[in-house]
């Protein structure tokens, strides 16, 4: 895929997401948190395609090639951030980029429409990441400053001598990943082949596009993402309790149609304004929804752009 379409998808993907409503606990088009508004989301979304454009460039420059850690998603990473901090002062898209990323870098690199090609190549660049990876990614959540980080054992972000640990001991940034996975989900993701993206949200996304518009689309991806796995920002931030009620709370609104139905559209705007209320943001899901879109616009527009 030329590098031009994967950056405008992956914009687009990031665009999309934060339009949802009603995504309940999240930025939406009608709802903005004290420190970060939906304008903030959408310059971050625009100004992350340069990026995107340079990742699926690198991809498509190695496509023929056995080794693809000169993508050097790391790098990439930390680029999409710092120039987001350019434009806007708070954490609006760490998750996002991590996990665009090497999907861009992927989607560079196929020539035909191969979903299952797609999501194999961003596994084999995830496993072969390097140590500088890794260091360029907590050099980018360093700049991003996410909430909820807490502190950890082993390469803990929020200390310096993890970056001199991490080369000395050469663990990559799929290593660090690892580490994170069994309390993060986007760690996870990338880690173990992005089983949430292609199997949970891509379908729901493309299913969904078929009978209804894109905001409903994009809002059934997340709660259908919402109601099958706890969101770990909430986790991280509120307790697991907390976590787990959401998760309930979302299977019980998707059981009566989600945003397809009057009744589930109801529920979802309830949910919303209660999560809001109480602070409570499933940041994490929102993350794996734009990964989602991004995939189903891959697929979506594959054959009808040049």
């Amino acid at each position: 895929m030329k590098p031009s379409l994967v950056a405008k998808i992956a914009q687009m993907a990031a665009a999309l997401e934060v339009s949802g409503y009603p995504k309940p606990g999240n930025v939406h088009r009608t709802q903005n948190f004290h420190d970060m508004s939906f304008e903030d989301f959408i310059i971050s979304a625009i100004v992350i395609g340069d990026t995107m454009h340079e990742a699926a460039r690198r991809g498509a420059r190695l496509k023929d090639e056995l080794d693809f850690s000169p993508i050097k998603i790391g790098n990439l990473i930390l680029n999409a951030i710092k120039e987001t901090r350019q434009w806007v002062s708070t954490n609006t898209n760490l998750g996002i980029v991590m996990l665009l990323t090497p999907l861009a870098s992927a989607a560079g690199m196929i020539t035909e429409k191969d979903l299952q090609g797609l999501r194999e190549t961003v596994n084999r660049i995830m496993l072969q990441t390097t140590p500088q990876d890794a260091v360029d990614l907590y050099e980018a959540i360093s700049i991003a400053q996410p909430g909820g980080m807490g502190k950890q054992d082993q390469f803990d972000v929020n200390d310096e001598e993890s970056k001199t640990k991490i080369i000395k001991e050469k663990v990559t940034l799929f290593d660090v990943l690892k580490l994170s996975s069994s309390w993060d989900l986007i760690a996870r993701e990338l880690t173990s082949s992005m089983p949430i993206t292609f199997n949970i949200g891509f379908p729901t996304f493309k299913e969904t596009y078929k009978k209804a518009d894109m905001n409903a689309a994009v809002v059934q991806t997340f709660l259908t993402i919402l109601s099958n796995f706890q969101d770990t920002l909430i986790q991280r931030q509120h307790g697991k309790e907390a976590a787990v009620k959401v998760t309930n709370e979302a299977m019980e609104i998707l059981n009566k149609g989600g945003i397809l139905t009057g009744q589930g559209l109801k529920a979802l705007k309830s949910l919303d304004k209660k999560l809001q209320k109480r602070g409570i943001n499933p940041g994490t899901t929102a993350d794996l929804t734009a990964s989602s879109i991004m995939v189903g616009l891959i697929d979506y527009y594959w054959d009808k752009i040049e």
